[in-house]
C-alpha cells in the first residue's frame, strides 16, 4: 500500500511549484480543497490524514465527497467542479508515480463534471452604479478606501484578486493614468483611467504610505484587503444603496459584478470585442462572446432590425397592448 501523504507531499512540492510554477492563487485553492476532502474522508473513515492510503480515495468516496460540498457547504455546481478538477490533477501525478495504484486512479479520472445552467450576467445600469458608488461614508477613512476601490473595479473591470493586489508602484496617475496589475498566469496588463477615476485614486493615494510596495487598498492594520473583506464592504453598500435606487434590491451586487458591468458599458459604446478581451484580461476571445454578446439585450434588437425590418425600417419588437385598450378588445 502506498500512503497518500508523501505523492500529496510532492504534488505540491515538485507539480504545482516546481513544473508549474502556479500562482499562490492556483495553490491556495488546491490547498483548500484538499483540506476539505482529508476532513470529510477522516469523518467518513475514521482515518488520520497521514494514515491516509490511496487506495481510500477510490470513486464512490469522492463522489460522496463532492455531493456533500453541495448539500451541506450549499457550494454550486460550478465550485463542485472546480473541486474535481483539483483531485483530477493530484490524481494524473499519482498515476506517474503509484502504477499499482492504476484501477483506482482511473475510476477517479473518468468522473464527469456535473453539468449546470449558465444565466446570462448580471450587470449594473448607470443609475445604480451611481447609487452604489455614493453609498460609502466619504467623511471617514473606511468610506473613502471603499469608495476609491469601487470607482476603481467598475472603471477597469479588475478582478477581485487583482483589486486587492495592487501596491501604489501600480499607479501612473501622470499624463495618460493607468493602472497596471498581475492577472491569471502572472500576465500583467495596463488599464488606463478616466479623468475622473484618476481624481479619486489620487486623492486616495494620499491616505496610504508612499513606499512603492505599499497596498493600494489596505485594512486597518495595514495588510492588503482579503477576498472576503472586499465582499462584505461591497454587500454592505450595496444594502445602503437599495434605498436611493430601489432596483438594486433585485440584483445581487458583488465585487465581480462591477467588472460584468464594465464590460457591458464598453460593449454598449461599440467598443470591439476584442479590445474588451484584452481589458479584462481574458485568455481566449471566446470567453468574452461567449459571457457578453449573449448577455446585450441591445445587440440583438438591432440583429432584429436587420433580419425583420418594420414599416418604414423600424423595429417590430413585440410589445403587450394597453392594459385599457386590451380590456375594452376582451369584451
Amino acid at each position: 500500500m502506498s500512503l497518500l501523504a508523501p505523492t500529496m507531499e510532492a504534488f505540491f512540492v515538485e507539480r504545482l511549484v516546481g513544473q508549474r510554477q502556479a500562482s499562490p492563487h492556483t495553490i491556495a485553492s488546491y490547498r483548500d480543497t484538499f483540506r476539505l476532502l482529508l476532513n470529510f474522508v477522516e469523518a467518513q473513515t475514521g482515518k488520520a490524514p497521514s494514515r491516509l492510503d490511496m487506495a481510500d480515495l477510490d470513486a464512490p468516496l469522492v463522489a460522496a465527497f463532492l455531493d456533500h460540498l453541495e448539500a451541506s457547504r450549499g457550494n454550486s455546481a460550478q465550485t463542485r467542479n472546480i473541486r474535481l478538477a483539483a483531485v483530477r490533477s493530484l490524481f494524473r501525478f499519482a498515476a506517474l508515480r503509484h502504477p499499482e495504484h492504476a484501477a483506482v486512479i482511473q475510476r477517479v479520472l473518468a468522473m464527469p463534471q456535473k453539468r449546470f445552467e449558465r444565466h446570462d450576467v448580471s450587470f449594473l445600469a448607470p443609475h445604480e452604479v451611481k447609487a452604489l458608488l455614493a453609498a460609502p461614508d466619504l467623511s471617514a477613512w473606511i468610506g473613502r478606501r471603499d469608495h476609491a476601490a469601487m470607482v476603481l473595479a467598475a472603471q477597469t473591470g479588475l478582478r477581485v484578486s487583482e483589486l486587492i493586489g495592487l501596491r501604489r508602484g501600480d499607479l501612473q496617475l501622470g499624463g495618460g493614468a493607468y493602472v497596471t496589475c498581475r492577472g491569471k498566469g502572472r500576465k500583467a496588463r495596463s488599464t488606463p483611467l478616466t479623468r475622473s477615476t484618476m481624481r479619486v485614486i489620487s486623492e486616495w493615494s494620499r491616505e496610504i504610505p508612499e513606499r512603492p510596495d505599499a497596498p493600494l487598498f489596505p485594512g486597518p492594520r495595514g495588510a492588503p484587503l482579503s477576498r472576503d473583506a472586499v465582499r462584505r464592504l461591497v454587500t454592505r453598500h450595496w444594502q445602503t444603496a437599495q434605498e436611493r435606487c430601489p432596483s438594486l434590491r433585485a440584483k445581487k451586487v458583488t465585487a465581480h459584478v462591477l467588472r460584468h458591468t464594465c464590460a457591458m458599458n464598453l460593449l454598449q459604446n461599440g467598443v470591439d470585442i476584442a479590445v474588451i478581451a484584452l481589458w479584462l484580461g481574458h485568455e481566449d476571445i471566446q470567453t468574452t462572446q461567449q459571457i457578453y454578446l449573449h448577455a446585450d439585450m441591445a445587440i440583438k434588437e438591432r440583429a432584429l432590425s436587420t433580419v425583420s425590418p418594420g414599416v418604414n425600417g423600424r423595429i417590430r419588437r413585440y410589445r403587450p397592448p394597453d392594459s385599457l385598450m386590451a380590456f375594452l378588445a376582451s369584451l
